[in-house]
């Protein structure tokens, strides 16, 4: 059974329809990336799949005992407020201090523990959400815009990290992403969403099909051609060649 199956889902908002007639299986370990421009209804369906927001039409089932970890696409923290990174993820829950600091570890942001959320960079403070997602040890990872506000570089790293997450945490990874070019290559399946599902499948069938031409453009399709012909070889988590 797929860990999330999302079937004829519509949104309206007064008479702006969002979504329409969208169908969405996410399975155990797959990485789905949700691609689309702007307004095409991304995040409001992946607040339709937290249940955040209710669908005019259409139903959500999760399945049984499903643990969801969410990694919204912004989350402000008033910068006059003293929080430490490690204050702010025990905020999250009753969480146990040795669950914190594995997380941290994990995420190779162990020493940033006792450094204030204002003094973090973007991609370190990408990372701290990250393991908020991570803390309750979920089976469905959901990210929104995960490397936004990060460097070409640091997007890389971060990308290279969740699906190191994925294999050796054995969940499934639900994202939103723009950027196509870094993303495709360690994506199982791509969804092209304009308020539709205007096709889905591997990313290099994706990259042919006229839908995502029509959206995109040539110039993407040989981006992503270029990079899913280049990717083959490693990097470890700090982004270098493994050798």
């Amino acid at each position: 059974m797929p860990l999330v199956t999302a079937t004829e889902i519509n949104v309206q908002f007064g008479q702006k329809i969002v979504l329409s007639g969208v169908d969405l299986t996410v399975k155990k370990r797959e990485i789905v990336t949700l691609i689309g421009p702007n307004g095409a209804g991304k995040s409001t369906l992946i607040r339709v799949i937290l249940g955040l927001i209710r669908p005019n039409q259409g139903q959500v089932a999760l399945a049984t005992g499903l643990r969801l970890g969410y990694m919204p696409q912004k989350l402000s923290i008033e910068p006059l407020m003293p929080l430490s990174v490690f204050r702010f993820l025990q905020l999250a829950g009753n969480i146990a201090k040795k669950d914190i600091e594995a997380t941290l570890g994990e995420l190779m942001i162990g020493h940033l523990s006792k450094n204030s959320m204002e003094s973090i960079s973007g991609g370190e403070f990408q990372r701290v959400l990250l393991a908020r997602a991570l803390i309750r040890k979920p089976n469905l990872l959901v990210l929104d815009e995960p490397v936004q506000g990060v460097d070409v570089t640091g997007q890389e790293e971060l990308y290279q990290l969740m699906m190191h997450i994925r294999d050796t945490r054995h969940c499934a990874i639900l994202m939103v992403s723009h950027d196509l070019h870094l993303v495709m290559a360690g994506t199982d399946k791509v969804v092209c969403l304009n308020k539709h599902i205007c096709c889905s499948g591997h990313p290099q069938e994706i990259s042919q099909h006229p839908e995502f031409l029509n959206l995109f453009g040539a110039q993407k399709r040989g981006q992503l051609m270029i990079y899913a012909h280049e990717h083959n070889h490693q990097h470890d988590l700090g982004g270098d060649l493994c050798t």
